[in-house]
């Protein structure tokens, strides 16, 4: 009777721990809504990098390759990039989120394509930026913080698309 339990107790394996991707029930509550001018994307991008390399999932966005269709942990691999993927739709903004929704993308494509959206045409977004930083007028914002924190948030996105904003020339045309 003895040797039946121990048989019974050999033979079944220990399931294996839960993936950490898996204890995130809303990515929302981790990392805001890119929308490119409250939350700019060097900030989503370095939080949302924090979140993968907590969760263990950072190899889903950097270009590692996944795993060979026939290899024995494809069908894992695939349901976790189906949950960074879900992330990084959950974090955009209604505005961008049709740029970079595709059927049958992987996190790291989709990736990409939120990249592409801020990093190409750098030096007409910095013309268009620029122009909006130096016409911003007080008069035309409700409050004084308001107008501050517009030419925050134009510094910021300035920045994204290296032409950062030096706290000389932020105070400067802030005055």
């Amino acid at each position: 009777m003895g040797d039946k339990h121990d048989t019974q107790s050999s033979s079944s394996s220990p399931k294996p721990p839960l993936h950490p991707v898996y204890t995130v029930s809303n990515i929302q509550h981790k990392i805001r809504v890119l929308d490119g001018t409250k939350v700019t994307y060097a900030s989503w991008v370095r939080l949302f990098t924090l979140h993968t390399k907590t969760y263990k999932v950072l190899s889903h966005i950097d270009g590692t390759a996944p795993p060979e269709p026939t290899a024995d942990n494809y069908i894992d691999w695939c349901e976790i990039d189906a949950h960074v993927l879900q992330w990084i739709y959950g974090t955009m903004s209604d505005d961008l989120l049709p740029r970079v929704l595709e059927d049958e993308s992987t996190a790291y494509e989709a990736w990409q394509r939120v990249s592409a959206i801020f990093l190409s045409n750098k030096g007409a977004r910095a013309a268009a930026l620029e122009n909006k930083f130096n016409n911003l007028k007080l008069a035309n914002l409700p409050s004084f913080d308001a107008y501050c924190q517009k030419l925050k948030d134009l510094a910021g996105q300035l920045k994204d698309v290296g032409a950062a904003v030096s706290d000389q020339r932020l105070v400067l045309q802030l005055v």
